[in-house]
């Protein structure tokens, strides 16, 4: 993907955006997906656990709340990120090592999981310059 458009500012921002995403596993700060994700009818995610198909903003958000809140001690690895900026889009795409405890509430047990993936980040400038998720791809590295 080629590198082009704003700079390195951009670059910085957007990744900045990506790893707020991801701090949530850690802080439980879960309104934070509501202010990095696009609440538009064009947002979309989809990745390889279930439900599998093309989720909207709703969807995504009620799944990465459970997801983020069932999972203790989290933590991740951003890997070799590449930004790409074309005008007022950009695309990041990176791997990802998320680590931490599955909770289970009912038995009040807990698996430790290490997860190796990679994603694909789509965002857009919204008018006031700010950076918004606008479709999520994550998917497990064979």
């Amino acid at each position: 993907m080629p590198e082009c458009g704003e700079g390195d500012a951009d670059r910085g921002e957007i990744m900045g955006v990506v790893r707020r995403f991801f701090e949530v596993g850690a802080t439980k700060e879960l309104s934070s997906l509501r202010d990095v994700q696009l609440d538009d009818p064009g947002f979309s995610s989809f990745g390889d656990v279930p439900p599998y198909g093309l989720k909207d903003f709703r969807t995504t958000i009620a799944l990465e709340e459970l997801r983020f809140a069932g999972i203790s001690d989290y933590s991740y690895e951003i890997r070799s990120p590449k930004v790409g900026v074309f005008g007022g889009a950009a695309v990041a795409a990176f791997g990802i090592v998320q680590k931490g405890m599955l909770v289970d509430n009912k038995s009040f047990t807990g698996e430790c999981i290490e997860v190796e993936g990679r994603a694909t980040f789509v965002l857009v400038r919204r008018g006031d310059g700010a950076w918004k998720i606008v479709h999520i791809h994550m998917s497990r590295a064979p």
